[in-house]
């Protein structure tokens, strides 16, 4: 370490030390878990990490002081996130995005997630989540000398760049796996490797199929390997083990090298999955949160700008392990995705009922102050329908019934449907099947139903009022409809995900194409009206209140300067909430006025009366 310093001015090498000291505990408390000598893995760490610390642009290490200035600069309400492929929102590479920045920065946008931009396999592989190469960018898209001018041109509008980390597998092309199928055991011991089938069947006793349609098994043989190499998503994704410190090593060297080139916030792609257990279904497993502690904290003394974001698309009770709970509380992701809020919202839309979301949002956990949600109403993947069985039973009805339920409902086929989804990843021995398609062609848009801009306005009025970061989906600020030519492209015809990546159209001013203007400007609205709420700061716990009418969704954002209570008629029809429940949050019927659109909302009959699928925001 001291060598990797020597060149730095005093000042330097005092703050790098300073943080060592101040981190070192969590570090090692991370590493203890996961390795026989977590002392000499620290030392490793803390040599890489001096070796980022000291080649770190000047310009980062002012955003490093003035992000450990503000260390809440992400959970303010001023901050709105999009996520995109950048090929489909800029039609052309990062430089691209590059130009089309204004836009984002219009819309309120200060946070971008691209999807998968570093090199990945050939075809086919997830979209780009077989990573081939972390250390450079897809040609298509350019270099990686144009992720750094993107994320200098993002960083001057305000708008942090947001990439994925695949830390579960890569691809059966990167270099770690073709070594090891040339034989370096080295390498080998990478990968979860078996000359037989013996290992393999004691592991899938109890494992699940993630695309059992896709890619049936866990396990694939390879020849080049001699063996049975573990394959969760698919056969061309080799998962690392992630108890061979090397491993450990070699990704804090990717996420430092990304820090350095600007990048802001890490997406951890499949966090769930990194640590196997024998008689398990090797999924939230409690070293995961341990390892990315010690990831994390790695970051905290070279780079403390990056932030590190949990995909972690898991069961409503286990989303709050990914923020942090018990010894790791507030020690692991600074933001984790909400998934549970986004089913919630689809289900209240197609249930026409806020009792069962609002007893599943009540029974999660508070997450750690320092955290914030990531709320979304779609995202680029399929919607897996997260339905508690303990929460529909204790509301009197059958999670299997209402799973079934929902995905009939958005695929058009249950009577009176007015969704155009698309059936995704079916498995006919559990009965589990997901949906996709667009916010707009699953609220209705795409059946010409006069309500179902409304529909769309209402979800994303739930995520941007819940506190956190709300994250707009490309496209669905538009109100665009699937993408009706999705399979024509080579290798995307077998994965109807591809509906909801729908490419966007710019006009000669550069403004991007509607496909419902109404949607366009109430998203846009929606945004506006954020940013005053300090309400809304993340760190601020939302409170689920117990519904009076079944059909409206009741949040309480309590706040030194006043409580907001947001209210969600999620029916087609008019819809109140009683005067005494603003009377118990605080708030003065009298004076209480809508933020969304500044005026009093109308009473009548002791109750704000709602209009069909309309929001409020009281304050």
């Amino acid at each position: 370490m001291d060598a990797e310093l020597s060149t730095l001015p005093a000042h330097r090498q005092e703050l790098f030390r300073a943080r060592v000291q101040r981190w070192l505990p969590d570090l090692l408390d991370g590493l203890a878990p996961l390795y026989p000598d977590p002392q000499a893995v620290a030392d490793r760490l803390l040599t890489a990490a001096a070796r980022a610390f000291a080649a770190r642009d000047d310009e980062l290490h002012a955003l490093d002081l003035r992000r450990s200035l503000a260390p809440d600069w992400f959970q303010r309400p001023d901050v709105v996130g999009y996520a995109a492929y950048a090929e489909r929102f800029a039609g052309g590479d990062l430089a691209a995005v590059a130009q089309r920045a204004g836009y984002l920065q219009d819309l309120g946008v200060s946070y971008l997630h691209l999807m998968p931009v570093l090199t990945p396999g050939p075809p086919p592989n997830d979209g780009g989540y077989a990573v081939a190469d972390y250390s450079s960018i897809r040609p298509d898209l350019g270099t990686m000398a144009d992720l750094t001018a993107l994320t200098r041109e993002l960083r001057g509008r305000g708008i942090s760049l947001c990439l994925d980390l695949v830390l579960n597998h890569v691809a059966r092309e990167h270099t770690w796996a073709r070594e090891a199928r040339a034989g370096d055991p080295v390498k080998r011991a990478y990968f979860h490797v078996y000359p037989d089938r013996t290992g393999p069947d004691a592991w899938e006793a109890t494992l699940p199929e993630v695309f059992p349609d896709l890619a049936p098994g866990n396990f694939t043989w390879d020849d080049d390997l001699d063996g049975w190499v573990w394959t969760t998503f698919n056969d061309y994704q080799w998962d690392v083990d992630w108890a061979n410190p090397d491993v450990f090593c070699e990704y804090a060297d990717v996420v430092l090298d990304l820090a350095n080139h600007g990048v802001e916030v890490l997406r951890l792609d499949a966090i769930a999955f990194t640590w196997k257990r024998l008689g398990t279904n090797c999924q939230n497993q409690p070293e995961v949160h341990a390892l990315t502690q010690a990831l994390r904290t790695v970051a905290r003394i070279a780079c403390p700008a990056l932030l590190f974001k949990a995909e972690a698309i898991v069961g409503p009770r286990d989303l709050v392990g990914y923020l942090g709970t018990g010894e790791h509380w507030g020690k692991v992701s600074d933001l984790a995705y909400h998934n549970g809020l986004m089913v919630q919202v689809w289900s209240m839309l197609a249930a026409r009922d806020a009792v069962l979301a609002s007893r599943a949002l009540q029974t999660l956990p508070v997450p750690p102050a320092s955290t914030a949600w990531i709320t979304y109403v779609r995202c680029h993947d399929d919607i897996g329908w997260a339905i508690d069985d303990g929460d529909a039973a204790a509301v009197g009805i059958s999670g299997y019934e209402h799973r079934r339920f929902l995905t009939d409902w958005y695929a058009g086929t249950f009577p009176g449907s007015w969704a155009r989804g698309l059936v995704f990843g079916e498995n006919a021995a559990t009965g589990d099947r997901r949906i996709s398609g667009t916010a707009a062609s699953l609220a209705g848009l795409g059946a010409w139903d006069p309500q179902a801009a409304a529909r769309v306005l209402l979800a994303h009025a739930v995520v941007f009022g819940f506190g956190g970061i709300p994250v707009l989906w490309s496209g669905d600020e538009l109100g665009l409809l699937d993408d009706p030519h999705w399979a024509e492209e080579p290798g995307h015809e077998g994965d109807n995900r591809w509906a909801h990546r729908p490419r966007l159209t710019w006009d000669r001013d550069g403004r991007p194409v509607p496909g419902s203007p109404a949607i366009a400007a109430g998203i846009a609205a929606l945004a506006r009206a954020r940013v005053t709420l300090p309400q809304l700061h993340a760190s601020v716990a939302a409170r689920v209140l117990d519904p009076r009418d079944p059909a409206v969704l009741l949040v309480a954002r309590p706040h030194p300067l006043g409580t907001v209570l947001g209210a969600y008629n999620v029916a087609p029809g008019p819809r109140h909430v009683p005067l005494d429940v603003l009377r118990e949050v605080g708030l003065d019927p009298a004076a209480v006025v809508d933020h969304l659109t500044g005026a009093a909302p109308r009473i009548a009959e002791d109750a704000v009366q709602l209009a069909p699928y309309q929001a409020v925001w009281l304050r």
